[in-house]
């Protein structure tokens, strides 16, 4: 095993070492994760392909993750990292020092099975365009459903809202191997995907700014708008418990769900989509917050405010943003945008099933 420090956060620490892996890094980031370590580590140590390097990054942790993995798993590398800045900043302070072929970015409450890994890197290596891929996601707590990050692909709509194969808002799908096929999506799940590590690099990571929530599929349309394809393999079965660190439904998982929404659009729209889309979007927003004071909801009506508040007065830093995420741009890969709105599908039309979208 091999101890990294994060520099500067702890007295006189020198500069990080790197951490050579091979073909692969499977890079775990937790934050006081030690019984995810005990329950789900072991999943990814039975991994039977050969070719990689299980890394933990520890993300500011004050319980005993890093005694725990130092001590039962010495085949583990680990990268500690002294203060929490969040889940894009561990990735974001970490994987520079990290050199492998290829990343996978997992989350410590993500169980494996045996084959996930080498599927994932068979498909990815049978095309130099494919960027990143992401396994079927599962629900661990009950694994007949797909799980709210990520399901069998992401996708977004006609205004910029996320879905997935199995997950339209906050409709889950049973996994009735109704989405099998290997096909090109807009967004992979942070939970669990596998992109190249030089293109990661190249696009600048994960946006720091996000904090939390989306930064993974503002790097997944950088990915597109790079020209390069993104695919789920549900072939690869991987299992997530979700909220562990942020509760689903909390104030903090919405607030940073309607700002990061906005600023992502920002981002990475052509010129004329953003003037026409974001106002339309922060419109659809309030009609959100009617809809959560109707339903008595409200801490969903103090998220929508806050996030939309926070991104109309940090307009001009997104927009410096903006000029940086666009420097890349080749031929912007669309495949994973759905041409419709899924509001009125699913608020009007009453679908709510991945299967029943044209």
């Amino acid at each position: 095993m091999t101890f990294i420090s994060k520099q500067n956060q702890e007295p006189n620490m020198s500069q990080p070492e790197e951490i050579h892996c091979k073909k692969v890094a499977v890079v775990v980031l937790g934050y006081n994760s030690v019984e995810f370590l005990k329950k789900f580590l072991p999943t990814i140590l039975k991994t039977k392909y050969e070719d990689y390097t299980p890394v933990y990054v520890d993300n500011g942790s004050s319980d005993e993750s890093v005694a725990y993995v130092t001590e039962n798993f010495p085949e583990v590398e680990i990268f500690r990292i002294y203060v929490n800045n969040g889940f894009a900043n561990g990735y974001q302070e970490s994987l520079p020092y990290i050199k492998a072929e290829y990343y996978v970015l997992i989350n410590s409450d993500v169980a494996v099975t045996e084959n996930w890994l080498g599927t994932l890197v068979e498909e990815i290596e049978k095309d130099q365009k494919v960027g990143v891929c992401q396994p079927k996601i599962l629900h661990e707590p009950k694994p007949e459903m797909f799980d709210y990050a990520g399901a069998s692909g992401g996708f977004i709509d006609a205004f910029c809202y996320t879905f997935c194969r199995g997950r339209i808002f906050h409709h889950i799908e049973a996994d009735k191997k109704q989405y099998e096929d290997v096909c090109e999506i807009f967004w992979a799940s942070g939970a669990c995907m596998l992109i190249r590590s030089e293109l990661f690099h190249k696009l600048g990571g994960l946006d720091e700014e996000f904090y939390a929530h989306m930064e993974e599929i503002d790097l997944c349309w950088r990915v597109k708008n790079a020209g390069y394809k993104i695919l789920v393999v549900p072939q690869s079965v991987v299992y997530h418990v979700g909220g562990s660190v942020i509760t689903y439904g909390s104030f903090s998982k919405l607030y940073y769900n309607y700002r990061n929404n906005l600023i992502m659009m920002v981002k990475n729209l052509s010129v004329l989509k953003m003037i026409l889309l974001v106002p339309a979007r922060i419109m659809l927003d309030q009609l959100a917050a009617l809809r959560a004071i109707f339903l008595g909801n409200f801490t969903e009506l103090r998220a929508i405010i806050a996030g939309d508040f926070k991104f109309i007065i940090g307009l001009n830093k997104w927009l410096k943003a903006r000029k940086l995420s666009r420097k890349h741009i080749v031929e912007p890969n669309l495949k994973g945008w759905y041409k419709k709105s899924l509001v009125i599908d699913v608020f009007i039309k009453k679908k709510t099933k991945f299967n029943q979208l044209k």
